[in-house]
C-alpha cells in the first residue's frame, strides 16, 4: 500500500509541476485545493472528464486495483472476479453491501438506461448468454472499471465494439428509500 501511496504521490507531483509549467496563472488555484488535485489526476489517468470525477474515493479506490489478474470466486490482490470487484468497490467506498454475483446484484437495483448512467453505477452485460453474466462499475465518459477474465482489472469503453454488443443495462444500488417503497409495496 505505501508503494502504491508513493508512486500516486510521485505521478500527481508530476502531474502538477507540468500543470504549472504550461499555465502559470492557473497553478495557485489548483495547489490550494487537493480535492481538486486528486479529481485532475484521477480524470487524466482513467481518461474522464474532472467533472466526473466527483468521487475521488471510488477513484482512488479503481486505481488501487488496476492490473490485478482475474481470478474467478477469488476477492484479493492476487485475483479477483468481476462481482467480487464490484462488492468490495461497493463495501469499501460506498459502505453498502451488494449481492454475491452479477445475476443477483442486478436483481437488487433500480435499472438505468445507458445515457442516465453516473458515476458509481453498475453495468451489466451478456456475454454470449441469455443470462447476466459480467458487471462493472460505471465511472463517466462511457468508462467503466471491473474485472476482466483475460487482461484483470482494468477500465473499458462502453463504446468499444465489444462492450456496445454485449451491454444489457446499468443499473443503481437501491437507496434506503426505495427499499422502502419495495417493502409497502410487497405488503399492500
Amino acid at each position: 500500500m505505501k508503494k502504491t501511496v508513493l508512486v500516486a504521490c510521485m505521478l500527481l507531483t508530476c502531474f502538477l509541476f507540468s500543470a504549472n509549467a504550461q499555465n502559470p496563472s492557473t497553478s495557485k488555484n489548483t495547489s490550494d485545493d487537493p480535492d481538486n488535485l486528486a479529481k485532475e489526476y484521477f480524470s487524466q489517468i482513467m481518461g474522464v472528464a474532472a467533472s466526473s470525477t466527483t468521487n475521488t474515493k471510488m477513484y482512488q479506490f479503481v486505481y488501487d486495483w488496476i492490473g490485478t489478474p482475474y481470478r474467478l470466486g477469488g476477492n484479493t490482490k492476487n485475483g479477483i472476479d468481476c462481482s467480487k470487484f464490484a462488492a468490495q468497490l461497493y463495501d469499501q467506498v460506498f459502505n453498502t453491501s451488494i449481492g454475491y454475483n452479477s445475476r443477483n446484484i442486478y436483481s437488487n437495483v433500480d435499472k438505468v438506461s445507458k445515457p442516465n448512467l453516473q458515476p458509481g453505477d453498475f453495468v451489466f452485460f451478456k456475454i454470449r448468454s441469455k443470462n447476466i453474466t459480467h458487471v462493472g462499475v460505471y465511472i463517466g465518459d462511457n468508462k467503466f472499471a471491473h474485472a476482466s477474465s483475460s487482461r484483470g482489472v482494468m477500465i473499458s469503453n462502453l463504446e468499444d465494439a465489444y462492450w456496445k454488443r454485449y451491454y444489457y443495462n446499468g443499473g443503481r444500488a437501491l437507496t434506503a428509500g426505495n427499499d422502502q417503497d419495495n417493502i409497502d409495496n410487497s405488503i399492500n
